[in-house]
């Protein structure tokens, strides 16, 4: 509904319908409160099911689905005229994301959440007024209003692609440029590179993925190399021009500055909270240079009232994440002893391979001057990898010497977004190398990586040699 003239009371009002929002909406509904959900866009998801998470992997799984195909020959199974009709997988996509938007606003509807449409504003520490008319106070308010792309830098023309365009899949440039080497560049451009594009990459820093443990992303990087036309780590765009029904592009590579023309240019430069325009200058809420807003444990702003969840919260803009706090938020509000004290968030990147981790990573041990012991189990001695015809990749897993506590772990290879939960598991546990080693794990299985890292890591490995045994 959008709101009207009149004025509402409610005792907790949800800025946003993303992961965080919607699934704290829907916890403060079963906690027996009377709950407003405010959303600007048409539709309840957040940017992560109408035009990120979602939309992507949608797309990476069809591409995923015809390498498969081509690489069937060595298995014996020949495909002939394999053909990638992109307006049917445009179709395929819209109506995933419509169909999971549609069941979010069921939910809703079922648990007599109010929905309302429009943008909202802090009149003052308990009250907004909805843009279009209207106002709501409130008791309690949960911020989670989620993120956007970061702006376009100055004189770079605004018809190049976003992440948001390329995910609309209007068409297949014959040459595409990827500005951005993270997992948002890296996902897109294989995606398009599957499709067909001749598609190169750019990044202005020594390595992809800088936050990933670089034996994960060494792996990775490996095969993004075979997939696409060209990889310029160190390198840095001067300009963007459009020429022609494509662009002309400067670029500074090894000492030289390149002339190179594509059909299209992917600029995929992070994101960005979105805490601008909500008349946060009207509350006590603290806000730091970078729009991210301070909280506590309980996801508490320095208004004890007005709770924060998400992407303009601190800590990684991940679904799965803001999930959490909101249902941390909810709980909070409803009378709860609650924190968010996990020790392991997830990270997955959904390339081919995948890579993922949690926990304590190498490069973090190395900064904090942190001894560890690590295992790794590489995915071709296992079974299951083999038998697939997937055995790049290995599985690690960090431990604390001493007490055998397992810190981290981290996985490249096929599957490893499915495998990484696991080791988030024994890490909130508190888990041990013998929790793992000695927990059965199903044969043939990639699960079994995990264990038999366990195993390498507590020196009892029996399907990797150890040399001086």
């Amino acid at each position: 509904m959008v709101m009207g003239s009149l004025n509402q009371e409610v005792e907790t009002v949800v800025i946003g319908s993303g992961p965080g929002g919607y699934v704290a909406a829907l916890r403060l509904a079963d906690l027996g409160q009377d709950v407003m959900l405010i959303e600007e866009r048409d539709r309840p998801g957040g940017v992560c099911l109408l035009e990120g998470c979602i939309p992507s992997k949608s797309l990476i799984n069809a591409v995923e689905l015809s390498e498969a195909a081509r690489e069937a020959e060595r298995l014996g199974l020949t495909f002939s005229d394999l053909k990638l009709d992109h307006r049917k997988l445009r179709e395929w996509t819209d109506g995933v994301v419509a169909t999971l938007s549609d069941g979010i606003r069921a939910l809703l509807n079922k648990r007599g959440v109010e929905l309302v449409h429009g943008h909202a504003r802090f009149q003052d520490a308990h009250s907004l007024m909805i843009e279009g008319g209207g106002t709501v106070s409130f008791a309690n308010c949960i911020i989670a209003t989620g993120s956007s792309l970061n702006r376009l830098p100055e004189g770079i023309d605004s018809s190049v692609w976003s992440s948001a365009d390329a995910l609309e899949l209007k068409e297949v440039p014959g040459t595409l440029l990827v500005v951005g080497g993270g997992y948002i560049g890296l996902e897109l451009g294989l995606v398009y590179a599957g499709l067909g594009s001749e598609v190169s990459v750019v990044e202005f820093l020594s390595r992809l993925l800088m936050g990933a443990d670089h034996d994960l992303v060494d792996v990775m990087v490996k095969q993004v190399e075979k997939r696409t036309h060209e990889l310029m780590l160190d390198s840095r765009v001067v300009s963007i021009k459009p020429s022609g029904g494509g662009f002309d592009v400067q670029i500074e590579h090894e000492g030289q500055t390149l002339e190179k023309r594509y059909d299209q240019v992917l600029v995929a430069i992070g994101r960005r909270p979105n805490t601008e325009d909500l008349g946060l200058e009207h509350t006590r809420v603290v806000v730091d240079d970078k729009g991210v807003i301070e909280t506590d444990g309980e996801c508490r702003t320095a208004e004890p009232h007005i709770y924060a969840v998400g992407d303009v919260a601190a800590g990684p803009m991940l679904a799965h994440k803001a999930s959490r706090e909101g249902k941390i938020a909810a709980e909070a509000i409803a009378g709860h002893k609650v924190e968010f004290d996990n020790r392991a968030i997830p990270a997955v990147v959904f390339t081919d391979p995948e890579i993922s981790w949690c926990g304590l990573t190498e490069r973090r041990a190395a900064d904090l001057g942190t001894e560890i012991n690590v295992g790794r189990f590489p995915l071709s001695a296992l079974g299951r990898a083999r038998a697939i015809g997937h055995t790049e990749g290995f599985v690690k897993i960090i431990s604390e010497p001493g007490t055998d506590l397992i810190l981290g772990v981290g996985i490249v290879g096929t599957h490893a977004s499915e495998l990484i939960s696991e080791g988030a598991l024994a890490i909130e546990m508190g888990a041990t190398l013998a929790d793992l080693t000695d927990t059965i794990h199903p044969h043939p299985t990639l699960s079994e990586a995990l264990m038999e890292a366990a195993e390498v890591a507590a020196g009892t490995a029996v399907h990797v040699h150890r040399p001086g045994k």
